[in-house]
């Protein structure tokens, strides 16, 4: 937790404008919305076979002796 606010205490405003577009030259920009889509619908899978998989849980907890 504490190297993670020392990490993002260290980033400017200029660190993120310069990572930001590295990323747009490194991509382009018409290839940056499908790699945004891309990680939108893998988090959503992600989130559902979570749930999906907390509900088998669920539903199969047995009290054990």
């Amino acid at each position: 937790m504490i190297s993670q606010t020392i990490f993002l205490g260290m980033l400017g405003p200029w660190q993120i404008v310069l990572i930001v577009l590295v990323v747009v030259l490194l991509f382009g920009g018409r290839k940056i919305p499908e790699l945004m889509r891309g990680l939108g619908s893998g988090i959503k899978e992600f989130k559902d076979a979570t749930k999906e998989d907390e509900k088998l849980e669920g539903g199969s907890n047995e009290s054990k002796s």
